[in-house]
């Protein structure tokens, strides 16, 4: 069994998702590119979109609308499995929209990416 939330990789798992979602909420894609494994192995499920492979990724991220971004996370849980995989999942609220993201990370030789995610979105209440 893999050691969980050793101290120190829990903290650079915790930096990178961080680092994640400032990029994701200020449009930056360079660093969102970045943060994903360059490979045709990642995916990503959006709300209304499989993206299969690194260069899918990229094209959504460059065609996506820039404003509107702001959000609020909450329940934000990050584990670490041993030195090199980590899951962070988390709910984000944007006005009256109430979503769930989860994202598994690798440690690559360039740093942690994200090789898998998934975003979805709550029912609405009332």
């Amino acid at each position: 069994m893999p050691e969980i939330n050793l101290p120190d990789v829990l903290a650079e798992v915790a930096a990178a998702f961080e680092r994640y979602e400032t990029a994701l909420v200020t449009n930056d894609v360079a660093v969102l590119d970045e943060l994903f494994w360059n490979s045709p192995h990642t995916l990503r499920y959006g709300v209304g979109e499989n993206l299969y492979g690194y260069e899918a990724i990229a094209a959504f991220r460059a065609a996506r609308p820039s404003h509107g971004l702001q959000r609020e996370l909450v329940n934000t849980t990050i584990t670490t499995y041993g030195r090199d995989f980590a899951t962070a999942n988390t709910e984000f609220r944007r006005g009256e929209v109430h979503g769930r993201q989860s994202q598994t990370w690798a440690r690559m030789p360039e740093g942690w990416r994200v090789v898998a995610a998934h975003v979805s979105l709550m029912p609405v209440k009332g």
